[in-house]
């Protein structure tokens, strides 16, 4: 049996505090900054405009870390709160349609993470932004505890 695609850009999170992946973290991957054209649709004249898909919501995937602490797949984010239609794209031609870099900003839900557990964090959301070029594979680990956390770019 084959196995699925890796998505283009995964993240993982270990918490440094038991030494062992964080479970059921959300975590959200918004289009930040794309300073380029695309190959689908015209590019609006605003900047604010840019990031977002031609039905004016902003580009944002949402996911939760597997058993492994990994997030493999991203859906779609839809907010409750926002009427119309649930947005249909997936991050491969999101990627597949900006031609340069891109900026990305992560958001891991780590207060919710550790209020699950009865414990105090100081930082209830981690926010990584890191730039993304074409073709190529991004993984994005954090080490977390609930007083301090370290990132890097991984492989």
């Amino acid at each position: 049996m084959a196995s699925p695609t890796k998505a283009p850009i995964t993240c993982h999170i270990l918490d440094t505090t038991v030494g062992a992946p964080a479970r059921n973290v959300r975590v959200r991957l918004q289009l930040t900054s794309d300073n380029t054209t695309t190959t689908s649709a015209p590019q609006p004249s605003n900047a604010a405009a840019a990031n977002k898909h031609p039905s004016g919501l902003p580009i944002v995937f949402e996911s939760s870390t597997d058993d492994d602490g990994r997030v493999r797949t991203w859906l779609p984010y839809s907010s409750p709160d926002t009427p119309g239609e649930v947005p249909v794209y997936s991050l491969e031609d999101v990627l597949g349609d900006i031609k340069g870099p891109s900026r990305w900003t992560l958001r891991f839900d780590t207060g919710d993470y550790f209020a699950a557990q009865g414990k105090e964090t100081f930082f209830p959301e981690v926010t990584v932004v890191f730039e993304v070029r074409e073709g190529q594979h991004y993984h994005v680990p954090l080490l977390l505890a609930p007083f301090s956390y370290s990132t890097y770019r991984g492989s």
